[in-house]
């Protein structure tokens, strides 16, 4: 089980497999992750591993006047 924006979600695979499972493939631009408090580079989402424990923020840019 990881916590993904402070929810509970059993997890499996990579970053970019939780990304797409949530907000679909590819993942739109403007989103970014942080694993465990650390920001992860876009480019390395595919090869990053989800753990039990894990917690990830995704947040996305809303642009606005």
């Amino acid at each position: 089980m990881i916590t993904l924006n402070g929810e509970p979600v059993a997890a499996i695979g990579s970053v970019a497999d939780l990304l797409g499972r949530r907000l679909g493939y590819p993942a739109p631009s403007g989103v970014a992750v942080a694993l465990n408090g650390e920001v992860l580079p876009r480019a390395q989402w595919p090869a990053t591993p989800l753990a039990d424990g894990d917690v990830v923020e995704v947040v996305t840019a809303v642009q606005g006047g």
